[in-house]
């Protein structure tokens, strides 16, 4: 390798090592903030939380590798062109292509290595996260209760409530409880000011404490009209505390914090597991669809229609086709009408939130995988905008370039999560919304890269300026004549 080259790399390398490093620790910081809210104070062990250190550390780092190789390339570029170097090489004979060379074969094996990051490392890192985290709140159940929503993790119930707050995170504001453990809905509903949630770790048992609070129950465990549902018996009663226990056996356990019990997940799999799962779940799909729409035509007892020769065709029917018939014949025909509309309507209500989570899940399926490939050659596309963008501003440090390096790093992560969303919720196929970002920051380095080989600022006013001032230059001249 000639001296050149080493130089190069050496004058990328250092504060690619430096910017990685201080991007990896930041985005690692700020994943743990927002999990530690969740378990800090909650008794948890300095093995799990090493354990989820190191996890977060390996999913988070093909998200720092392209900032850092964004940030260095402009960094480095910035600083051979403040200090003059630039200048030197090109009166050397030394063009900025043959001297970017080897950052740009090393933006390739960096894109190389994040590829194997996303495909290997990554699902590996999700699937042992993911299952240390549930593992830890299946050993503690009050860490799996959400506030500001209905909690289905504890079997049996549905809780709700507003706040959970005190020294363990114990104590409960608003608490609404609807308990399904008679398996005839919600016909027992319990709702309190304040609750306290006692379990002691590897108990087969949680002890709910209820203050001021109302209790309502339906003692008839099922009625067929509307009628009897209102001559229902029920009891109610107001209470100042209320103790019960429920029974989480079924979801607490000696186990071991690494059991892997969930691997299904789509950020878990490889890109070959996930081709393989991708068909059966569209032909899943599809299946849904095809019995869903047959069972549509079904309830409207359609059937087909069948071409007659004109001969055997009655001459008197109206084209109106209730004038067939008399006026009661109308009525049972309007009303069946009606009726299986109506029935057709709430099938489709019934089923819509089902058939769109079926196909949203398919959704992430699809958009993981044409993602993994993309966001690997995130590297090398936000080199090719880093490195000229760097010749260009010629400046060093970590100043401007930073700057530029955020805002660049900013549109490409947030056209990336958009498209993703917008393939998500069906509105752009999965690949569009994989590659969208790939597809607005290409012509980007295109753009720089060509005007960095021709040694021209970032935008060139002069097109914008020179026409102006001929125009004047031709009044002025005109008038003097």
């Amino acid at each position: 390798m000639k001296i050149l080259d080493k130089y190069i790399l050496k004058t990328f390398l250092v504060p690619f090592a430096a910017t990685f490093l201080i991007v990896l620790f930041v985005l690692v910081m700020q994943v743990l903030w927002q999990t530690f809210e969740n378990i800090a104070g909650k008794g948890v062990s300095l093995p799990f939380l090493l354990k989820f250190l190191y996890y977060t550390t390996l999913i988070i780092t093909p998200q720092a590798l392209p900032i850092g190789v964004l940030l260095s390339s402009i960094m480095a570029l910035g600083n051979l062109g403040e200090n003059y170097e630039f200048a030197a090489a090109k009166s050397a004979g030394v063009s900025l292509q043959r001297l970017v060379r080897p950052l740009v074969l090393l933006a390739i094996i960096l894109s190389g290595i994040n590829f194997l990051f996303l495909n290997n490392i990554y699902p590996y890192a999700i699937l042992k996260q993911k299952n240390l985290y549930l593992n830890i709140k299946k050993k503690k159940p009050a860490m799996a209760l959400i506030p500001g929503s209905f909690n289905s993790d504890i079997p049996g119930f549905q809780i709700k409530f507003d706040e959970k707050y005190g020294e363990e995170e114990n104590l409960l504001k608003k608490v609404l409880i609807y308990d399904l453990t008679g398996g005839k809905g919600n016909q027992k509903v319990i709702t309190a000011e304040k609750g306290k949630i006692v379990s002691e770790e590897g108990s087969r048992y949680m002890t709910l404490i209820l203050y001021n609070g109302y209790y309502y129950e339906e003692h008839i465990k099922s009625a067929t009209t509307t009628i009897k549902k209102k001559k229902m018996a029920a009891s109610n009663a107001t209470f100042k505390e209320y103790e019960f226990n429920i029974d989480i056996s079924s979801i607490t356990g000696e186990t071991d914090l690494d059991k892997e019990n969930h691997t299904k997940n789509f950020m878990m799999l490889s890109l070959n597991q996930l081709g393989d799962t991708i068909p059966d779940l569209k032909a899943d799909y599809d299946e849904t669809l095809r019995l869903k729409s047959k069972n549509t035509y079904a309830t409207f007892a359609a059937k087909d229609l069948y071409k007659y020769s004109d001969s055997i065709k009655a001459k008197d029917i109206h084209s109106d086709v209730l004038e067939n018939f008399d006026f009661q014949n109308k009525i049972n025909i309007l009303n069946s009408a009606s009726t299986k509309v109506e029935r057709v309507l709430n099938s489709v209500k019934n089923n819509k939130n089902p058939i769109k989570w079926r196909r949203k899940n398919l959704n992430f399926f699809d958009t993981e995988y044409y993602n993994r490939i993309a966001f690997s050659l995130s590297c090398l596309i936000l080199f090719f905008i880093g490195a000229p963008l760097g010749s260009i501003i010629r400046k060093g440090g970590f100043g401007l370039p930073m700057i530029l390096a955020i805002a660049i790093y900013v549109t490409y992560f947030f056209s990336n999560t958009f498209g993703k969303n917008l393939a998500e919720e069906s509105s752009i196929s999965a690949f569009m919304g994989s590659w969208i970002a790939a597809f607005i920051m290409i012509p980007i380095a295109i753009l720089l890269t060509r005007r960095a080989t021709k040694d021209k600022g970032i935008f060139n006013i002069d097109v914008i300026t020179q026409p102006i001032i001929n125009l004047f230059k031709n009044i002025f001249q005109k008038k003097e004549a």
